[in-house]
């Protein structure tokens, strides 16, 4: 017998919204599908918080600039950033592992491979250079910009995505002030960095210093990582920023 005291279904997102005007559905690819289900899950289950900073890259600006004088290839201010990560997370190994929750645990891993997020045109893909600590920037320049243009046109393997231990997510010319990013779990951390801009400090002499500031945030999983250690993080990272503008 039909239950004619049944309500309706209640109509599907698509009919509500062309009750208002004329829409179109436009599938979301495969990768960013993957990418959806992923940053949800991150988000949903990694107590998130992020710590803004700038970074002065006046010296290694003058430093990059002057060693791109004499390559074939330019590198951008990207590479020599990994490389000073590098040398942050082998001296702070708690941003280098990922948490265990069945056995409340953090898992140290003694490798270092930094994941790099890039825009394709199918969606976000997030390609690791394995490494980092140990090969040169000028290394890890040609090793991004094979990643980026795979991931391009051909699309990267899972080996070529798999096994980072910390991930960057640059905007590069783009980025405005600053972002929050996703973690990439399991990772526990992860770098966003916006559009350097040249800004008017004081002086040592009271007047006028233009500096290059880079704007960056560290979102990080707060069960492994507090508010004090991304302070010093972003400390450890500024003195290894000045480091390499040395070299």
């Amino acid at each position: 017998m039909t239950d004619t005291t049944a309500k309706p279904a209640a109509p599907g997102l698509i009919d509500y919204l062309a009750s208002f005007g004329e829409v179109e559905s436009q599938p979301l690819s495969r990768i960013q599908g993957f990418t959806a289900k992923a940053m949800v899950r991150s988000w949903t289950t990694v107590p998130h918080v992020t710590h803004f900073d700038r970074l002065d890259v006046t010296e290694l600006e003058i430093t990059r600039k002057r060693q791109n004088a004499g390559r074939a290839a330019k590198v951008t201010p990207v590479p020599y950033l990994m490389k000073a990560l590098a040398g942050v997370l082998a001296a702070m190994p708690r941003f280098n592992c990922c948490y265990d929750p069945d056995n409340n645990a953090a898992i140290v891993r003694k490798y270092i491979n930094m994941g790099m997020a890039i825009d394709t045109p199918q969606g976000l893909v997030v390609g690791v250079i394995k490494d980092v600590d140990k090969i040169s920037i000028e290394e890890i320049s040609e090793a991004s910009k094979a990643l980026s243009e795979k991931a391009r046109t051909k699309g990267l393997n899972l080996q070529e995505m798999s096994g980072g231990t910390f991930t960057v997510s640059s905007l590069g010319a783009m980025g405005g002030d600053g972002f929050t990013p996703i973690i990439n779990a399991p990772e526990v951390a992860i770098l966003s960095v916006s559009r350097l801009t040249e800004t008017p400090t004081k002086a040592a002499d009271g007047g006028i210093a233009w500096r290059s500031l880079l704007p960056v945030g560290l979102s990080y999983d707060h069960r492994v990582v507090n508010g004090a250690d991304a302070g010093r993080f972003m400390q450890a990272l500024q003195a290894e920023v000045d480091k390499l503008a040395q070299a």
